[in-house]
C-alpha cells in the first residue's frame, strides 16, 4: 500500500511519523521471503544487497557490514540513490524481497512499510548527526553566511515536508519556498541580526540524496533573501569534501557524522571547519520491506 496515494487529510509530519514507525517490525505483515519453506533469504534476493552510489560513506558501512557478518556470498551493488528506490518500489508493488541500504530522514520511509535489520556488530554505528561544513576562512570571506550557516538546524518533520512535496511532483525550488512561507519564524531565527549583502557569491556541495536536495534548496533560498548569489553543486561524498577541503566550495550541509563521513572527516582532518549540527538522529542501515521474515543482518548467515 502506498500511503501518499490512500492516506488523506495527513501532513507531512504525519506521513513521516507513519514512516519511522514502520521501522520496527510488524508480525502481522510478514510472510516468507522466499518461494517455499526451504528457501533462505540469500537464495531469495539471489545474496544481493542494493546500494546507492560507490563512492557513499553508507557504502563503506555496507562492506564493512558484509566482512562482520562474514557474508562472503553476498555482493553489494553501486547505483544511484534513485535507482536504488526504483528498484524498491518495483519489488515493493510485487511483494517480493529485497534488501537495501537505506537511511533515515528519507520519503520511502513514509510511502512503503519498511524496517531496518538489526545490527548488533555495530557495523552501521547508532543514532548520528547531520552536520554542516565550511572552508576555511569563510568565516573572514562571507561572515554573515557563515552566520547563517551556523544558525542552521531543522528537524526530520521539517525536511519531510519539503522531501514528499518533490516525490509528489513538486519541483525542488517550489517545495522549499514553500516550506518557507509556511515557516518564517524557524526561517527568522537563522537569520535574527545578520546584516543583508549585495551579491556576495557563494557555492555549497551537497549529495544527491533526497534529504540534502531539501536542505540544500531551502538554503539556497535563505541566503538569496539575504542578497547572496548562490550555485549549489551536485556531487558525490568524497568530492564535496574535497571541494570543501581545497575551498572550490564554501560550505555543505550534508556531513553525516560520525560513522557516515568518518573517513572523509579523519583525511581532511584541519582542512575544513564544522560550523553546527542540522539535524539530530538520523541513521544508516540495511532496510527491507516489513513483509520479509528477517530481523537482523545475521539472519543474512542462514
Amino acid at each position: 500500500m502506498i500511503l501518499k496515494k490512500k492516506v488523506f487529510g495527513l501532513g507531512a509530519a504525519a506521513l513521516l511519523a507513519l514512516g519511522l514507525a514502520a521501522c520496527g517490525s510488524d508480525d502481522t505483515t510478514k510472510k516468507e521471503s522466499g518461494s517455499d519453506d526451504d528457501t533462505t533469504v540469500g537464495e531469495s534476493v539471489d545474496y544481493k544487497i542494493t546500494g546507492i552510489d560507490p563512492g557513499a560513506g553508507i557504502m563503506e558501512a555496507a562492506d564493512r557490514a558484509i566482512e562482520d557478518y562474514e557474508l562472503d556470498e553476498w555482493t553489494l551493488t553501486t547505483g544511484s540513490g534513485s535507482a536504488m528506490t526504483a528498484a524498491l518500489k518495483k519489488a515493493y508493488d510485487k511483494e517480493e524481497p529485497i534488501i537495501v541500504t537505506g537511511w533515515t530522514p528519507h520519503w520511502k520511509f513514509a510511502e512503503f512499510k519498511l524496517k531496518y535489520l538489526e545490527d548488533p556488530k555495530g557495523s552501521f554505528g547508532g543514532e548520528e548527526q547531520i552536520r554542516t561544513i565550511g572552508r576555511i576562512g569563510l568565516e573572514d570571506d562571507l561572515p554573515e553566511a557563515h552566520a547563517i550557516l551556523s544558525n542552521f538546524n531543522w528537524t526530520e518533520e521539517d525536511m519531510a515536508e519539503v522531501m514528499i512535496a518533490i516525490q509528489d511532483g513538486e519541483k525542488e525550488e517550489v517545495a522549499a519556498q514553500n516550506w518557507i512561507d509556511a515557516n518564517e519564524d524557524k526561517v527568522s531565527e537563522w537569520t535574527d541580526g545578520i546584516d543583508k549583502v549585495n551579491g556576495d557569491k557563494i557555492k555549497l556541495a551537497y549529495v544527491a540524496w533526497d534529504s540534502e536536495i531539501a536542505s540544500h534548496n531551502v538554503m539556497k533560498i535563505v541566503l538569496e533573501d539575504m542578497g547572496y548569489k548562490v550555485t549549489l553543486t551536485q556531487v558525490e561524498a568524497g568530492p564535496l569534501w574535497t571541494a570543501v577541503a581545497n575551498g572550490s566550495a564554501d560550505a555543505s550541509l550534508a556531513a553525516w557524522l560520525p560513522i557516515t563521513h568518518e573517513t572523509y572527516a579523519e583525511k581532511f582532518e584541519g582542512d575544513f571547519e564544522e560550523l553546527g549540527i542540522n539535524m539530530e538522529g538520523v541513521k544508516i542501515g540495511l532496510v527491507v520491506p516489513r513483509y520479509m521474515d528477517i530481523d537482523s543482518i545475521e539472519d543474512l548467515q542462514k
